[in-house]
């Protein structure tokens, strides 16, 4: 099932303050959203979510062709970067609802860093957290058209062949959490997603 995203609001800006980290995810201070991607990138916090239909469907979205990185590119169901003054759980509730208009439970598998430059425009270097959470796939979703071009909800295992054959249609972080999502993570979101998530519909903010 493919969408397209109808909710306009604009949600992200270039003078955002998000937070610097070092390695061991230390604040070491904050900085601009607009500065913090600008040539090699500045380390800084962030996290990508992946929106389950049980454990064999995950709901992935195109990026907005407005985005300066990677514009166009399929990539995981939600993600984004804590603000100064956020914790994780606070701006992981408020980005599901600023791009998806839900309210979802998370559970986070892992954290890690990468740095990713594309072409001369900019870098991502991130000390990204990895959530996962699991609704049935009659939820409403609201997405936002500022963020999001596409949607839909893609079977895994078709997945994996898509970004085998395709893989530059997919952002360079998505296809990393993938690999791990499949791989060493695999039993975790079996756990968290293998149940019927039937017992979530209409519990949260956003349910159908």
């Amino acid at each position: 099932m493919l969408g397209q995203a109808t909710n306009g609001k604009r949600v992200s800006f270039d003078n955002e303050c998000l937070i610097l980290v070092d390695e061991a995810d230390e604040v070491q201070g904050h900085a601009s959203k607009v500065s913090v991607h600008r040539g090699d990138g500045k380390l800084h916090r962030a996290f990508s979510i992946f929106i389950f239909n049980g454990a064999d469907r995950v709901l992935l979205h195109q990026r907005s062709k407005l985005k300066p990185l990677w514009p166009g590119f399929w990539t995981n169901s939600c993600c984004s970067h804590p603000r100064e003054g956020e914790s994780y759980e606070q701006s992981t509730r408020r980005r599901l609802q600023e791009e998806l208009g839900i309210d979802v439970p998370l559970t986070r598998l892992y954290q890690f860093e990468y740095r990713a430059r594309y072409l001369d425009v900019g870098t991502e270097h991130e000390l990204c957290s990895v959530y996962v959470g699991n609704v049935s796939e009659d939820w409403h979703i609201e997405p936002n058209n500022q963020e999001i071009q596409d949607w839909g909800w893609f079977d895994c295992n078709v997945l994996d062949d898509l970004i085998r054959n395709k893989p530059t249609r997919f952002t360079p972080w998505f296809r990393m959490e993938w690999e791990r999502l499949r791989g060493d993570q695999y039993a975790r979101v079996q756990a968290i997603c293998g149940a019927s998530p039937a017992n979530l519909h209409g519990a949260h903010t956003g349910a159908a």
